[in-house]
């Protein structure tokens, strides 16, 4: 079948399964804009800056398994992109972004806004290359979605050069659409690994990250509970288990609970499935290091690159999570392996998640968060960006749904909306949240104006401290009593939802947050509640941060 190469371009991603794309519309990349147009089966958002685009493609391949596919222009579009891809990389979620580029004959002579994409996404990316030659499309484009969602998936960048895309007459078959491999674990490994499971005294499951979806959830569950193994989740995956499963034992990373932590400590076997042990997860690679003496870690992983990668690994087990879910909930030797240890750790994680009754501060953010538990559906989205602001609800919200939780591990600013704009698109009979703080909020609260476009419902849930609070923090610990650079004057933010169409109020304690939740799950479309918080309420792992002051 002859073809344009951007027609044929939008048919190879349609074999592929795509069904959305994000976008800033860019010249380089015309041709494909005009074949989206005739493309009804592709959903095309257009959005309003490249770093919501890619945040939002990030979100929509961690929901999907499926990779997230954006479109930008090359130059300044590509190097704001470049936040997504990092993001994805570092999350392990499958993307797929392609860059408009210059003309093949203006390469190499720093044409306007010209970039060599292919070295400066190298070292973010799975792969990353140049489609030079458009009867090679459908190979490019198939090789992407294999590398995207094969071993560990991460994201992959193409860039187009715009003559490539307006040649015509191009007769390559599209290729068919590529399956996710999904290899089994060995019968003789996971022998090994029930016998090291059978013989500890204090196990510990860490699970959540590469490959991991609803069916690895509910296999792992049933494991894990038919021989009692306390299953934590690594950081900002907390929606990996079920957290009214009777072993959940809650969360890593930044203000895990104590008793948790010391669990961890204390364990005498790690089974970590999906996660790679990063930074956060481990607290610096000290609460598990890297030789962690006197503990045994089986690691279960898709990508066999990541096994014995950071962490000496007495077992390594190379599988896809669901397959090896799938056998470990099926296995029987006839061993019986029982421990109280999943029911402990669940009752431990139980208090710690509850949130105090008495109020602290005139807006106490705890007990916004029981208002929170009392008021939205137990299946929610929550989305999130970074900051300090996010420990309140890792801490006492429950990621009951899959997904449930879009929160970058690599601690990205400014993806909350994007996330929640992909979510809300993806799910639309759901309640999507976007929780923010002040400084989070303004990086892509732009990306509002994308769900007023395409008439989303999402909620934002805001909290104003007028600083940047992670940062203060770590001011007051290194230079107390010297704040520096982290003040901010910030902006009336319920007036601004109002401003995209939406419905927004301002709060000061928590007879006001509740009334508000309350109004704002009577409506639709954009509701923000702007949430005015005391600077000391900065931690929810310690309650309070005291000296701190507005200035």
């Amino acid at each position: 079948m002859t073809r344009t190469a951007s027609r044929l371009l939008v048919d190879c991603l349609l074999e592929q399964g795509c069904d959305r794309i994000f976008t800033v519309p860019g010249e380089s990349f015309l041709p494909v804009l005009d074949a989206l147009a005739d493309t009804p089966a592709i959903d095309t958002i257009t959005c309003r800056q490249e770093g919501g685009v890619a945040f939002m493609a990030c979100a929509d391949g961690a929901m999907t398994g499926r990779p997230g596919v954006a479109f930008v222009t090359r130059g300044p579009g590509a190097t704001n992109a470049s936040i997504g891809v990092h993001v994805a990389m570092q999350d392990s979620q499958p993307m797929v972004l392609f860059i408009g580029d210059v003309d093949r004959g203006m390469r190499d002579r720093e044409g306007f806004q010209e970039i060599d994409f292919p070295a400066f996404f190298a070292p973010i990316a799975k792969w990353s290359a140049r489609i030079d030659d458009a009867s090679r499309i459908p190979e490019y484009i198939a090789r992407a979605w294999s590398t995207a969602t094969s071993g560990r998936p991460g994201p992959v960048v193409l860039a187009l050069p715009e003559d490539m895309l307006h040649e015509t007459s191009v007769s390559s078959p599209v290729r068919p659409a590529v399956p996710r491999v999904a290899q089994s674990p060995c019968p003789d490994v996971m022998a090994t690994m029930m016998q090291l499971i059978g013989d500890a005294a204090a196990p510990l499951a860490i699970v959540g990250g590469a490959g991991w979806h609803g069916r690895a959830r509910h296999y792992f569950a049933e494991f894990a509970e038919r021989i009692g193994l306390p299953v934590a989740t690594a950081f900002r995956r907390q929606d990996a288990l079920a957290t009214d499963s009777p072993v959940y034992a809650g969360n890593l990373g930044y203000g895990p609970s104590p008793k948790l932590t010391q669990r961890v400590k204390a364990a005498d076997l790690l089974l970590v499935v999906g996660a790679r042990l990063g930074e956060a997860t481990t607290d610096g690679y000290a609460l598990v290091t890297p030789d962690h003496p006197d503990q045994v870690v089986i690691h279960v992983h898709p990508d066999p690159e990541e096994l014995g990668r950071v962490y000496r690994t007495d077992l390594a087990i190379c599988a896809d999570m669901a397959e090896f879910a799938e056998s470990a909930a099926l296995w029987d030797d006839g061993e019986v392996i029982d421990f109280d240890s999943g029911a402990e750790a669940h009752e431990e994680w139980l208090a710690w998640s509850t949130p105090r009754e008495e109020a602290q501060f005139d807006l106490d953010l705890a007990l916004a968060m029981a208002t929170c538990r009392r008021l939205l559906p137990v299946d929610t989205i929550v989305c999130n960006g970074a900051g300090n602001f996010a420990g309140w609800w890792h801490r006492y919200w429950r990621y009951a749904g899959f997904p449930s939780q879009l929160a970058p591990t690599a601690g990205a600013m400014g993806y909350g909306v994007p996330a929640a704009v992909a979510a809300a698109r993806r799910f639309p009979d759901r309640t999507v949240v976007a929780a923010a703080g002040d400084g989070d909020f303004l990086m892509n609260g732009q990306e509002l104006a994308t769900a007023a476009q395409y008439g989303l419902d999402l909620i934002v849930i805001l909290f104003d401290n007028s600083t940047y609070g992670t940062i203060r923090m770590h001011q007051e610990r290194e230079y107390p009593g010297r704040e520096a650079s982290t003040h901010l004057a910030n902006p009336d933010f319920a007036l601004m939802a109002e401003s995209f169409g939406g419905w927004g109020k301002r709060v000061e304690n928590n007879a006001e947050f509740d009334s508000a939740l309350e109004e704002a799950l009577g409506r639709k479309g954009i509701r923000l509640i702007h949430c005015i918080t005391d600077i000391e309420q900065l931690s929810a792992a310690g309650a309070t941060v005291s000296g701190l002051r507005r200035r």
